[in-house]
């Protein structure tokens, strides 16, 4: 495996390239999901699991609905207008009839004669785990009194308005009331209860407008009639001190002006008619032969007998003046009789003219005393015109009082009748009945938004766990943090917690050869060939930052592979602080590292040879009472004994201590090849790694890679499939590889 190192600027700054794809955002949440899976399903469990226990604890609630209409047709008694003035309901009545509904009026109503205040729904916990524990924590901090009649009540006014519902359905007149309820039947009866004093009230309610609208009619009626009989006796009074009589309907002196003008005219024309006949029968008078033709002479008999004399003597005295002579006696007699005829014709002809004289002087008479009539009532009149102006003006106001004395008697009767049949615009549409079906709690609801609220509340816990791990989990992290290649994960060794578990487990390429840890060290060791080919790779250094890592377990077991393939190779316990490298494998070990660097021994004293591998292994020595180990590691000693050990073997290992406690890995970068940096899989964290990285130029330079140590390979999965156990066993068992 080559090496992928980076510079100095890429290994320093972070890694904050946006994802910008939609498909890799995807994938990126599908990695949240897979990385922090048991999570999910724990917190999803965990949901299910209370919304079950809420299910089999909560007591199930039935719910029955009944449902009124404002009737829009307004109905009236004997088809008479409401006196209150009803109106058809608009939404905003409506709206006002659901706030009346849900009236502290209505529910005491409801209350008091369903007798609520002694049932135990309405003053317990009702029936629930969450009721329990709040009714045990107010009857804890209560003061364990009883309740009186108006605390029951509030409690129980409480509980009915929270089991209550009352909606309007849409736009239309229908109002729905809903009640709640551990038991179907009780719902059921409280929803109608709630229906019915929702109609009593409002029948209450306009009985007693309307007998209020009685009581004040009452008195307004009074105050009218006495008002309409003060105006109709101000029009007598007045009448009476102005002379003004009414007959009929019109005033006396507009009748008598109208008689009296009557008369003047009849007088005028009987005067006239008498002028005519007085005159006419003057006329006559004037001629020799008087005629007779007018009307009482031909009426008259004496003068009818008389001229009928006359023409019958004319006659005859015609005849004898022509048979005897105009002289004849009997002529002239005849001529006498008929002249003693005519005296006597005109005598009576002015015994008539004297009558027409009389009666014309009669007429005459009349007429001006109409006349005088006439302007003694035109007189009359004109005081009572002046006077009728007055008369008008009290007249209207009396029929005005008189108006409102009737309407507002009308109106007390239709409200005495009204009182007496009380009409409700609201009216019961469907009534109320036992549910069958429980309305609370709805498994499929609690189960689906539980599911749902678990499946929201892991996926956020999991993405901020997501962003709260900062720690090395996969070779890409590496690659994208340290700008290094990962070229090694090794899984965690479960060895025996006995006294030589440790011995074991520093050798144990060699004891599971086939092993998935083996097969890791074993590409480390091709790491490390493959990049020789770039530059000199003979002197190795494993670190780490922190301590336990398992940087001397991957010191040990590399060696011992490239000992066990052949290969001359040295391990070297450099860690002078803290050599458990050689307290494990060289436990009797005299003399080490330091002796030889102090020349009190020799190089072949100190080496202790594996007879298995044919691993030589270089103790650190005595280091109880080393102060600057530092300074050992890059004396001029140290340079020496490892250019002395060049020619000797083919790899030397040197096992390094972690960089973070001490300084000593960054004074041995002149002699070594090549530092194998270890990290603790799931462990340490990023910026503590890249922090002791970045103030170490000189290892960066000589980093041949990062190895993931103590993977745990069940969770490995998680993050990179093919790392999984199942991939391994599945596609490398074949080759005989057993883990």
């Amino acid at each position: 495996m080559l090496q992928l190192n980076k510079s100095t600027s890429e290994i320093n700054r972070e890694f904050a390239e946006t994802q910008g794809s939609p498909f890799q955002s995807l994938t990126l949440h599908l990695d949240v999901i897979r990385h922090q899976f048991p999570t999910i399903v724990a917190i999803i469990s965990a949901s299910v699991i209370l919304a079950l226990l809420y299910l089999f604890t909560e007591a199930p609630q039935f719910t029955s609905t009944a449902s009124i209409v404002i009737d829009t047709r307004k109905v009236q008694l004997f088809q008479q207008q409401s006196m209150l003035g009803d109106v058809a309901p608009d939404s905003a009545s409506v709206e006002t009839q659901v706030e009346i509904l849900k009236s502290e009026n209505i529910s005491l109503a409801v209350i008091r004669d369903l007798h609520l205040t002694e049932d135990p729904e309405f003053l317990g916990n009702g029936g629930s785990l969450i009721g329990s524990i709040g009714n045990f924590f107010s009857d804890l901090f209560s003061s364990g009194r009883a309740g009186s009649e108006f605390r029951l009540q509030r409690k129980a006014l409480q509980r009915f308005e929270s089991n209550r519902t009352i909606k309007r359905l849409g736009l239309t007149y229908v109002m729905e009331i809903g009640f709640t309820s551990r038991d179907p039947a009780k719902a059921a009866q409280i929803a109608n209860a709630i229906a019915d004093a929702y109609i009593v009230d409002q029948l209450e309610a306009k009985y007693q407008s309307t007998r209020r609208a009685s009581v004040w009619l009452q008195d307004r009626i009074k105050e009218l009639r006495a008002q309409a009989s003060a105006a109709q006796k101000a029009v007598v009074d007045f009448k009476t001190a102005n002379n003004i009589v009414d007959t009929g309907g019109r005033l006396m002196n507009e009748q008598q002006l109208a008689e009296v003008n009557s008369q003047l005219v009849g007088a005028h024309a009987s005067t006239a008619e008498a002028r005519a006949r007085l005159d006419r029968i003057n006329d006559i008078l004037k001629r020799e032969i008087p005629d007779a033709a007018v009307a009482d002479a031909l009426r008259n008999e004496t003068i009818v007998k008389l001229r009928g004399q006359y023409v019958d003597m004319a006659a005859k005295e015609a005849i004898w003046a022509a048979k005897y002579g105009h002289d004849h006696l009997a002529a002239v007699n005849l001529r006498r009789q008929m002249d003693e005829i005519k005296r006597n014709m005109i005598d009576e002809l002015k015994r008539i003219q004297e009558s027409y004289k009389s009666d014309y002087d009669i007429a005459v008479t009349r007429e001006e005393s109409i006349k005088a009539s006439l302007a003694t009532v035109v007189s009359e009149s004109q005081l009572t015109n002046q006077a009728q102006v007055r008369l008008r003006e009290l007249d209207s106001n009396a029929q005005s009082y008189q108006a409102m004395y009737d309407n507002f008697l009308q109106r007390y009767m239709e409200s005495v009748q009204q009182q007496s049949f009380p009409i409700s615009e609201a009216r019961v549409i469907s009534a109320a009945t036992t549910p069958l079906v429980k309305s609370y709690p709805k498994t499929l609801i609690v189960l689906g938004v539980a599911l749902f609220g678990g499946l929201v509340l892991s996926f956020v816990l999991a993405i901020v766990r997501e962003m709260m791990d900062r720690v090395f989990r996969t070779t890409q992290q590496v690659e994208e943090v340290l700008g290094a290649s990962c070229i090694a994960l090794l899984p965690t060794v479960n060895a025996a917690a006995t006294k030589d578990a440790r011995p074991k487990l520093l050798r144990y390429v060699v004891d599971h050869p086939l092993s998935r840890f083996s097969e890791a060290v074993r590409s480390t060791k091709v790491a490390v060939d493959l990049n020789s080919i770039v530059r000199e790779n003979r002197v190795l250094a494993v670190t780490s930052t922190l301590p336990n890592e398992g940087k001397s377990t991957l010191s040990a077991n590399l060696a011992q592979l490239m000992a066990h393939g052949g290969a001359r190779v040295l391990l070297i316990d450099c860690d002078l602080r803290n050599p458990s490298l050689s307290r494990a494998l060289t436990p009797d070990a005299e003399f080490g590292l330091v002796e030889i660097l102090a020349h009190k021994a020799k190089l072949e004293q100190a080496l202790t040879v594996d007879a298995q591998t044919g691993l030589s292994i270089l103790a650190a020595g005595t280091t109880s009472k080393l102060l600057h180990t530092n300074e050992i590691l890059a004396s001029k000693m140290m340079h020496g004994l490892i250019g002395e050990l060049r020619d000797k073997f083919d790899y030397i290992v040197l096992d390094m201590p972690p960089m973070a406690p001490v300084v000593d890995v960054r004074v041995t970068s002149t002699f070594v090849d090549s530092y194998i940096f270890v990290v603790e899989w799931g462990k340490t964290l990023m910026d503590v790694v890249r922090h002791n990285l970045r103030g170490s130029q000189e290892i960066q330079d000589k980093l041949l890679g990062v190895v993931l140590n103590k993977a745990d390979t069940k969770r490995l999965a998680r993050y990179e499939s093919y790392h999984s156990r199942y991939y391994y066993k599945k596609n490398y068992a074949r080759y005989g590889y057993v883990d």
